[in-house]
């Protein structure tokens, strides 16, 4: 039979759902994934089904409904002070996930360069190739997450279409500095470049510090675009409503390309996601402060227990080194002995790397309830303190 698209075919299936399959086989603490395990708040769930009941329940208009696009450009005000359109710079998707495939598709042809900062999340790189796109990688790497800037101007060149930046980062839960911003929209301007902006983690920054766009930057405007999470924002990964934000010029071929993948996303979700993002700012703090409560307690008990943890500044993630705990030779061979062993889901971090990744790390997702967390501390010392009596 003729083949089918190279690109997809016999790639392996997400490290997520993988690590979420066998937490549930073995019945493990699942700390992999990274999905929050209560619902967002209440009165955006009830926004929702008053909507859905309401109605009307069919398609809304192909960019999202007016409720939402106008929350989505008050809030690029409200945080960043960025004057957007919202009937022509604002777009809803099907999660962040479909926003990142519609401005790759729309934006990048055949034989373009797409600068890609490893580690990566999972779908950037697929993505690309689908669109034509030839990927060049440069990396950040444990513990510190340095920015290499020579790599990085050396990965910029006359070919290069775009960089896709993801700010927060995922998995590293790194925060990029001002200074580092200002180095890559440089590039971007110098080398006449795009700007693809996966900032879901938005609003999850913690110790007092706050997020800043590469849009925001001097000259970004017209050539970035940025793209924002509802499932991360208000804890509601399973809505998958997401929105980009960008100048017209964009919006309008990435529209186009939304237009053949999803069309449309629910329209009751939409006006509750339009609620929530003009909630009070105490809702907001409340949000980073207690994930920072949580990532300070995982910490704790991961770095009591052997775990070399990295510094955490955004997202849901910790990111911890596992030389000396005998868990196996690699990150892969350590999260599957404590997936079936200690009844714990980690992710190895190598799988966030093309090839030639560091195998010391793995990646623990802390946005869980408190007895989850301590569940998962406890199950991993009783496994750790048995192997140590054993080799004792």
């Amino acid at each position: 039979m003729k083949p089918t698209n190279p690109v997809f075919t016999g790639i392996d299936t997400t490290v997520f759902e993988t690590m979420s399959r066998l937490a549930m086989t073995h019945g493990a603490v699942n700390l992999g994934q990274g999905f929050p395990d209560v619902d967002g708040p209440e009165d955006i769930l009830q926004a929702a089904a008053r909507a859905l009941l309401e109605g009307p329940n069919q398609y809304p208009p192909m960019l999202g409904v007016p409720e939402l696009r106008q929350a989505v450009a008050d809030a690029n005000n409200r945080f960043y002070g960025l004057d957007i359109d919202p009937l022509n710079e604002v777009l809803v998707t099907s999660g962040a996930t479909e926003a990142l495939a519609d401005c790759i598709l729309a934006l990048v042809s055949p034989g373009d360069e797409v600068v890609l900062i490893e580690p990566l999340y999972d779908c950037y790189l697929p993505l690309v190739k689908r669109a034509g796109g030839v990927p060049v990688r440069v990396r950040v790497t444990p513990p510190d997450w340095n920015l290499d800037r020579q790599a990085l101007r050396n990965a910029f060149s006359d070919k290069t279409k775009a960089i896709l930046l993801n700010n927060p980062m995922n998995p590293t839960a790194k925060v990029f500095t001002e200074d580092e911003l200002q180095f890559i929209a440089d590039l971007c301007l110098r080398h006449d470049a795009y700007a693809i902006c996966d900032e879901v983690y938005e609003h999850l920054v913690f110790d007092g510090k706050a997020h800043r766009p590469l849009m925001v930057l001097e000259g970004m405007r017209e050539r970035t675009v940025r793209i924002g999470s509802a499932g991360k924002t208000f804890s509601l990964t399973g809505w998958k409503v997401g929105y980009v934000t960008g100048p017209a010029s964009l919006l309008d071929p990435i529209a186009k390309a939304h237009q053949w993948v999803t069309f449309t996303t629910p329209p009751a979700l939409q006006k509750a996601v339009a609620f929530g993002l003009r909630k009070d700012d105490g809702y907001y703090h409340g949000l980073a402060r207690d994930l920072m409560a949580k990532r300070d307690r995982m910490a704790q008990g991961l770095s009591a227990l052997g775990f070399a943890v990295l510094p955490c500044a955004a997202t849901y993630f910790l990111t911890c080194g596992i030389e000396g705990l005998g868990l196996g030779r690699t990150d892969i061979e350590a999260c599957e002995t404590l997936v079936r062993q200690a009844g714990v889901a980690a992710v190895p971090v190598s799988a966030f790397y093309g090839s030639d990744a560091p195998t010391g790390y793995i990646r623990f997702c802390f946005c869980k309830r408190e007895q989850v967390i301590d569940e998962a501390l406890a199950r991993l010392s009783a496994f750790l303190t048995a192997g140590r009596a054993e080799s004792a």
